[in-house]
């Protein structure tokens, strides 16, 4: 069997990863202890990312003619690919996480939603909430005004309604 024969089902299985992708990160993973990748795999993994080391000739044929071609120039030495198809933010998040406490992990780059981000960039991604996050946010700060209003209105009818209201107020202007 020809050596380019023996190479095509691992570049069709990284094409396969990608295709639908949100985002693909790029890491250096040299330097860390068998521990350390197990619990970063496990985390990715706990947050449906895929994670795998692939020859970095395979991810370059892969990722030839996609919008992760850009990603060419850091496939040099170790590589290791995180790949998220929901959450385009999530690779960056938990990469960025596991990196403050083990300092040898190193993000090359990656490409959200189509777009490319060196290492300072994923930084910033890494920074942005989940999308469940933003959504909840957004879900209370929709809500707080109306629980504002309902406590009011529950207020006001525990005095004895709005008619009571108005006659406390006259009461308490000045007469002219």
């Amino acid at each position: 069997m020809a050596k380019v024969e023996l190479k095509k089902p691992v570049i069709d299985e990284i094409s396969e990863n990608v295709k639908d992708a949100q985002s693909v990160v790029v890491v250096d993973y040299r330097g860390l202890t068998v521990a350390e990748d197990t619990d970063l795999r496990r985390q990715l993994r706990t947050a449906g990312i895929t994670y795998k080391v692939y020859k970095n000739t395979m991810m370059n044929f892969a990722f030839k003619g996609t919008d992760f071609e850009s990603l060419a120039p850091h496939l040099e030495g170790p590589s290791a690919i995180a790949i998220s198809r929901d959450d385009a933010t999530a690779p960056a998040r938990v990469l960025a996480k596991f990196a403050k406490t083990a300092p040898k992990l190193e993000i090359k780059g990656g490409v959200v939603e189509g777009v490319y981000y060196d290492a300072k960039g994923m930084e910033s991604i890494a920074k942005i909430p989940s999308r469940e996050e933003l959504l909840s946010k957004l879900l209370g700060s929709i809500q707080s005004p109306i629980t504002n209003f309902a406590r009011v209105m529950k207020q006001l009818a525990e005095k004895g309604g709005a008619g009571a209201a108005a006659e406390a107020k006259a009461e308490e202007a000045p007469a002219e």
